[in-house]
């Protein structure tokens, strides 16, 4: 090779890398070994081709070579490959050189053990590994195995011919052609299985589809197909995950008697010599082969696109309600991360309960009209109407990214058992066995969440008794009409403890979560973000939408901003109530700070961190609730909260009512005005007292304030598609006002 060419070559490929936007995360490569390697590696793409071997070899500083297809050797293009280090499949000296190469360690290799492009990913049939081609079928091939044995034989022969047999030992170091003995590697060969997973798999006309369309007349089929599938692949910023699996030793499938006695036999052995271990040597290449092959496929990162595309294959039934089908993928995310052996994309890393509410990640909607796209699926209101055969692997297998990228997707995940197995047992199970495990499963995820933040964060100065901070869920009648209730800032799920029993005596099922980051230490609340509070009300709603037939929101303070940013995002919402929200704030410690947060960002500039704020001192109307410290990142993160709710007040349409007193010292009267008149809801209400506490879902008279939330409550309850009467008129207005005296 010529390793000038090589580096100008490799120039070029990391220039084509930083053009695209193409995200590479690379995933275990501690497990790359030192010495000759031969990496085995899934083929989906064209991109491997010319990508990996640029990648590998900056993550190993070594020469990568790699084997290629013989019709891809042809003028300029050939000569390119070569340069880049690859060597054609049909190369009459491709072994000998295979194993020269990993003798001395001077270059590692790239295989492809299915031989060829797997454009469908089909490779499994009737449990054993089959390859699909355009020309039909054939087993995985054992070439990189072949030659780990092989170049191991020869090392360990070389070896023992050189304490046994110099003349022999001379002669095989001719053969391949080596300075000498000491140039050999004392390190052995091994293979390194690597699986690479494209995420999403979304082919569509691009850039470079276009241009390839203009510039030449008649592109074959084929081509333009690989270039529309694998461009906007690059163009579109897909992700591409390299997984390394455990390096798989060679030298122990050499122990057996008959290969030994070849490895030490006196005769001249030739290259290509018929030996009488060959059967044998056979034998242990099918095995390795089937080991990295497993390892290959278990390496797939699955995504969302998987779950989505295996649901609809598994389906037994035709016609699929589109909330089960979030469900058993949600619950085939959360089961799946606590299992070994299933690699998630990092989109996992994110709570996955928005598959539950407004999908504001997108996974559901984009998989679906992709779906609908391909002519998969067919909406039908809230059902989906599935195409069985539009999900079978008899398409044309070099249009089968194009035709049919729902069925790749599934067929990807195939080798993935345990996988499959909870795949098929969630497709089996009924919606409301679904609802049930979803909302046992989330509410048993807080309790541990809870549990172990409390016992990470807690203290016996700052922490109140675990009760406080453990959220609950209060059951109701069988009319299964539910409320999800949010407590404040800086408080505790005990906050909304009398009203949530107070609705539950009213027949309402409730169910009341913790906000991250409290009922267990000001520094738990100090290390959170308004997105984890949301996430938490999210999983409040998940829970109760599962139990119930129709849900309400509803929270005080914070707890009442979160209830109206659910009702804005989440359109099942079927009316909320906002009791003190905070769209501004009285209390002096918040009008500090604005100024401790340019302080702290002044002290950490220059490094002076022992001199930062971080909390303020509060004083709370319930000590027995609240903090008594009052982080600063925490204020913060409230003021972002009600900031990016105040232009989305407008879109809520959920009847609504608003609840405040007049005299309250924490939240501004005028802010709740604010909210109450940005509101979209054509049945609005707002409820005003004079309490003079800013807690008026405690202490005296907060059974007023009760009987307010649950006349609104229940008037929705027996009328839901109707407006209250004491707001028809009201609502020409788009609101309605009452006033309450103490």
């Amino acid at each position: 090779m010529n390793r000038f060419a090589f580096r100008t070559t490799g120039l070029a490929i990391k220039t084509i890398a930083g053009l695209t936007r193409a995200r590479l995360n690379i995933h275990d490569a501690e497990n790359i070994p030192h010495g000759p390697t031969i990496f085995v590696v899934n083929h989906f793409t064209r991109i491997e081709t010319f990508l990996l071997p640029y990648h590998l070899h900056r993550l190993t500083g070594r020469p990568m070579w790699s084997l290629a297809a013989p019709e891809l050797f042809v003028g300029k293009f050939g000569r390119y490959l070569e340069q880049l280090g690859a060597v054609s499949t049909q190369s009459p000296d491709r072994d000998r050189l295979m194993v020269k190469t990993l003798l001395t360690a001077e270059a590692c290799w790239i295989v492809f053990p299915e031989g060829r492009m797997v454009k469908n990913k089909k490779i499994l049939e009737k449990g054993r590994y089959m390859i699909s081609y355009a020309g039909g079928k054939h087993p995985p091939h054992t070439g990189a195995a072949t030659l780990a044995l092989r170049t191991e034989f020869y090392r360990q022969r070389i070896a023992d011919a050189t304490r046994c047999n110099p003349k022999e030992a001379q002669r095989l170091v001719d053969r391949f052609e080596l300075p000498s003995v000491d140039s050999i590697s004392r390190q052995p060969t091994r293979i390194v299985p690597v699986n690479l997973t494209y995420y999403p798999l979304r082919a569509r006309e691009n850039a470079l589809s276009r241009l390839a369309g203009h510039m030449v007349e008649e592109l074959p089929e084929r081509v333009a197909e690989e270039i529309m599938t694998e461009g906007a692949m690059l163009l579109s910023g897909v992700d591409i995950d390299m997984r390394f699996g455990e390096p798989i030793e060679i030298t122990n499938n050499l122990s057996c008697r008959k290969i030994q006695c070849d490895i030490r036999s006196s005769a001249p052995i030739g290259f290509d010599d018929e030996i009488p271990s060959r059967k044998f040597m056979r034998h242990e290449a099918l095995k390795i082969m089937q080991g990295y092959m497993t390892a290959i496929y278990r390496m797939t990162t699955v995504n969302h696109d998987h779950l989505f595309a295996a649901c609809l294959k598994k389906s037994p039934v035709s016609r699929i309600n589109k909330e089960n089908l979030k469900r058993r993928v949600f619950l085939a995310s959360q089961q799946g991360a606590n299992s070994s052996g299933v690699f998630f994309h990092n989109s996992f890393d994110k709570n996955q309960v928005h598959l539950l509410t407004d999908d504001r990640y997108h996974k559901f909607s984009e998989f679906v009209d992709f779906a609908m796209e391909k002519g998969v699926l067919a909406s039908d209101g809230a059902v989906l109407e599935k195409n069985a055969t539009h999900l079978a692997s008899m398409f044309d297998f070099h249009r089968s990214r194009i035709d049919n990228p729902i069925a790749v997707m599934a067929n990807e995940v195939e080798p993935l058992t345990r996988l499959q197995r909870r795949i098929s047992r969630l497709c089996w199970q009924p919606g409301f066995w679904l609802k049930r495990k979803v909302s046992r499963l989330l509410m048993q995820r807080e309790v541990d969440d809870f549990n172990h933040d409390y016992q990470a964060f807690s203290s016996l100065k700052a922490s109140k008794p675990k009760d406080v901070g453990r959220p609950y869920l209060i059951k109701g009648d069988r009319q299964k009409v539910g409320v999800v209730l949010a407590h404040g800032y800086m408080a505790a799920p005990a906050e909304v403890r009398g009203l949530a029993e107070y609705l539950g005596k009213m027949g309402f099922w409730v169910y009341a979560p913790r906000m991250k980051g409290h009922g267990t230490a000001p520094e738990d609340l100090a290390g959170c973000t308004f997105q984890d509070w949301i996430d938490s009300m999210d999983s409040g709603y998940a829970v109760i939408s599962n139990l119930c037939r129709r849900v309400f929101a509803g929270g005080f303070s914070t707890g009442a901003g979160l209830a109206l940013d659910l009702a804005q995002r989440v359109p099942e919402v079927k009316g909320v109530f906002a009791v003190s929200a905070p769209l501004r704030l009285n209390d002096m410690a918040a009008r500090f700070v604005p100024a401790v947060d340019v302080w702290n960002r002044f002290m950490e500039r220059f490094n002076l961190d022992e001199a930062k704020k971080t909390f303020v001192d509060n004083h709370p109307e319930n000590p027995q609730i609240n903090y008594f410290k009052n982080p600063i990142a925490g204020v913060r993160e409230l003021e972002r909260l009600m900031s990016s709710l105040e232009p989305r007040l407008p879109l809520i349409t959920a009847p609504a009512l608003v609840v405040q007193s007049r005299e309250d010292p924490v939240v501004n009267p005028k802010g709740t005005e604010k909210i109450f008149k940005l509101l979209g809801s054509p049945d609005k209400q707002m409820v005003m007292f004079n309490f003079q506490r800013h807690g008026i879902l405690l202490g005296a008279g907060a059974e007023r304030v009760y009987r307010a939330i649950g006349g609104f409550l229940d008037h929705l309850r027996k009328n839901p598609r109707s407006l209250s009467p004491s707001t028809e008129a009201a609502a020409e207005h788009g609101e309605r006002r009452v006033e309450e005296s103490n």
